[in-house]
């Protein structure tokens, strides 16, 4: 017979999971108002998910001062995983999202704000890649992916558009294609280790002294291929510019940030050993990946004529760019990716953000698209203020300083020396020089271009409230003074990662 198996509540260490049913409460939470009192203002569901997130944010400082005093923390039967690197990403996630969600309060109605399931699907979502990230449990990875992946579809869809349905469905289906590879790898790494957890996956590999190396290159080109997908690496970004073009402009900046974060975690936890192991295989191709992504959508953004799209090839440019941290696999890359993304998350979401404020319902005669380049032709006469918030945007973007991102490309370029890739990062700081160009073609126009139709700036503004001025400021001051924080924020990060045996 089968003796019964005893477990006690303090060996679950449940406290590893409240940062991640803070969100699953949230969105539950939603649906009961909604299901008893429907037709509430969408106000109600924006303060309830800031209420949820900044709880979120509060368990979390919880969990990180538990990893500064114990180390790495393992709970519910060891699934959960709380470390250096689950901590700060879920900082990054949380923190992107509480500056997404006020983005809801336009002055003009938007169909997706008007329905509570919206925010409770977003509160899903984050659970999602608050579980993607908290562990090492390839299942668990795969449900936390799937989870916030599925709710993201719905999302984009909500936006009503034609577009937006025909990028829902491609992403959906590149999606779904993405998790059929993840789940191929998984099983193939689990036939060979008899685990679906990374470190012991890793032990079992290394113990067996890479003797079946022929099926760990199968599962990584399975593996490899998924998180191309999911990162936006080429060959696998062709759904990027189209989903972003059909989204919200606040969602494709949501997107270019939490869903690539969450995805870097998770690579990072995955190739860094075989990267270590020396797998040369791997190091070749993710060399040629990061070298093709970051020049290939630089050369493909300098000819776009929409903003968006230039963005959303700029954002697969700025993932090829941090892609290289798992490539150099140090302590010094890895911080550099984590702080790479926070500045990133300023001063990307701020520019989108910019581009939903001058969100027009009905397009005029002139202009092409909704985010055209000449729709921005002479903005510094008609709204001065808007213009030089978004050349200032575009100029952190570009790597300039003393603006956020230059001190993220210059701690990345710096690893990458200091790791021995100096031809490497020759090609980052090359690559940054040519997306300098495509940033300031859009500051040519605003500057140095007249307006096609005088409108006195309201064509800019058309979406503003106070909300979403506050966002963009907050964001604006982000990239201006990053400098005064970059060298507190890089010692806070790197503490982190190096304690998490990164």
């Amino acid at each position: 017979m089968l003796s019964p198996v005893n477990v006690s509540i303090e060996s679950l260490n449940l406290m590893t999971l409240v940062p991640m049913l803070i969100p699953i409460v949230g969105a539950l939470l939603i649906i009961v108002i909604d299901l008893f009192k429907s037709d509430q203002h969408k106000s109600l569901y924006v303060m309830l998910s800031l209420l949820v997130l900044g709880v979120d944010f509060v368990a979390l400082l919880d969990s990180a001062g538990i990893f500064e005093k114990n180390g790495t923390v393992m709970g519910v039967f060891d699934v959960m995983l709380i470390d250096g690197l689950a901590i700060l990403s879920q900082f990054i996630i949380v923190g992107a999202s509480m500056l997404f969600i006020p983005l809801a309060l336009t002055h003009k109605r938007f169909h997706e704000f008007s329905y509570p399931e919206f925010f409770a699907l977003f509160l899903f979502m984050i659970a999602g890649f608050q579980f993607m990230v908290a562990t090492d449990n390839l299942i668990l990875i795969f449900v936390g992916l799937e989870t916030a992946s599925l709710a993201l579809y719905t999302l984009i869809a909500m936006h009503n558009r034609d577009k937006s349905f025909e990028a829902a469905v491609k992403y959906f289906t590149m999606g779904a294609l993405a998790a059929g590879f993840f789940s191929f790898g998984s099983m193939i790494f689990y036939a060979l280790t008899g685990s679906v957890e990374i470190n012991q996956i890793a032990a079992v590999l290394t113990a067996n002294n890479y003797e079946d190396i022929g099926f760990v290159l199968v599962g990584v080109v399975f593996l490899l291929a998924s998180f191309g997908f999911k990162l936006s690496m080429v060959p696998f970004h062709t759904w990027t510019p189209d989903v972003y073009e059909g989204s919200s402009a606040a969602l494709a900046g949501y997107m270019s940030i939490v869903p690539k974060i969450a995805a870097f975690v998770v690579a990072m936890r995955l190739f860094e050993f075989l990267i270590h192991s020396g797998v040369v295989w791997l190091e070749v191709i993710l060399y040629m990946g990061v070298v093709v992504t970051m020049t290939m959508a630089n050369v493909w953004a300098l000819v776009q004529t929409d903003v968006k799209r230039m963005l959303a090839y700029s954002s697969i440019s700025h993932a090829g760019f941090v892609m290289a941290a798992i490539l150099i696999g140090t302590t010094q890359s890895n911080s550099a990716l984590f702080l790479y993304w926070i500045l990133f998350s300023f001063t990307n979401l701020g520019s989108f953000s910019m581009l939903w404020i001058s969100r027009q319902k009905n397009l005029p005669a002139h202009q092409q698209s909704d985010h055209s380049y000449n729709k921005f032709a002479g903005m510094i006469k008609t709204a001065p203020v808007a213009a030089t918030i978004m050349a200032l945007f575009m100029l952190s973007l570009a790597g300039l300083p003393p603006f956020a991102l230059f001190w993220g490309k210059m701690y990345m370029i710096s690893s990458a020396v200091t790791g021995g890739y100096t031809i490497l990062a020759l090609i980052m700081a090359l690559n940054s020089a040519i997306a300098g160009y495509y940033y300031l073609k859009l500051i040519v126009y605003m500057f140095m271009k007249d307006p096609i139709v005088e409108d006195g700036g309201h064509v800019y503004s058309a979406n503003a409230t106070l909300p979403l001025k506050t966002i963009i400021g907050f964001a604006a001051i982000g990239t201006i003074f990053a400098f005064i924080a970059v060298n507190w924020l890089l010692d806070f990060i790197t503490v982190f990662v190096y304690n998490s045996g990164y």
